[in-house]
């Protein structure tokens, strides 16, 4: 597959970059510093983009089988940056005739019970509230606006970092999977997995699902 990939010099963008390449896939690696993925080999190309503009997403991801975000926001951007995101996403992937999108989403819109997300429980950080939150409306703009396209947003656990790629880990729909311990936890190696299994067969059209261990 010809993919388009946003974030690609991320944590979990470049494990998603790696991932992809291992299946034999070509990639446009759409970042604001082409350079911080320079080297990759021939298989990926790497192109200056804002995915805030809808013309320069559409000029990016023109001509490609699937487009992939792992955006986040940068250090100069807000947390409003990911649902107006995902509106720029959805306009230029129209105007580019492109129907499949995979995006990065977060954790804290997952449920604990009936209608308690994660984010509005007493231990969540309020550090993280603000991009808990982002990511929760960015879910509700796929939901109200992109019933025309094929998205899938994949909502990392608790904990997701750098470590083990095995290949073994369960799928959810929305709420918080643990472990036997109590745990909420993932590699961004294994999710990335998850990610590239959910774009090259698609099994969560127009939903969300989530990824842990």
């Amino acid at each position: 597959m010809k993919l388009a990939l946003f974030g690609a010099s991320g944590t979990i963008g470049q494990r998603i970059l790696r991932e992809a390449l291992s299946r034999g896939h070509t990639v446009t690696a759409i970042v604001r510093d082409p350079s911080r993925v320079a080297g990759q080999g021939p298989n990926v190309q790497a192109v200056e983009g804002n995915i805030l503009d809808p013309h320069s997403v559409a000029t990016s991801v023109a001509g490609h089988d699937a487009v992939i975000s792992a955006f986040g926001p940068g250090a100069n951007q807000g947390v409003e940056a990911v649902p107006q995101a995902v509106r720029s996403l959805l306009a230029g992937l129209r105007a580019a005739g492109v129907k499949r999108l995979a995006f990065v989403g977060g954790a804290g819109s997952l449920e604990v019970a009936p209608g308690v997300k994660v984010q509005d429980t007493p231990g969540w950080p309020a550090e993280f509230q603000g991009i808990a939150q982002a990511h929760t409306d960015a879910l509700g703009v796929f939901r109200r606006e992109g019933s025309d396209l094929d998205w899938t947003f994949l909502s990392p656990p608790a904990l997701i970092e750098p470590g083990e790629r095995t290949g073994k880990f369960r799928l959810g729909s929305d709420q918080l999977l643990t472990d036997d311990q109590g745990q909420s936890r993932i590699s961004a190696e294994d999710y990335a997995i998850a990610l590239l299994d959910e774009v090259e067969n698609p099994k969560h059209i127009r939903q969300r699902f989530t990824v842990a261990y």
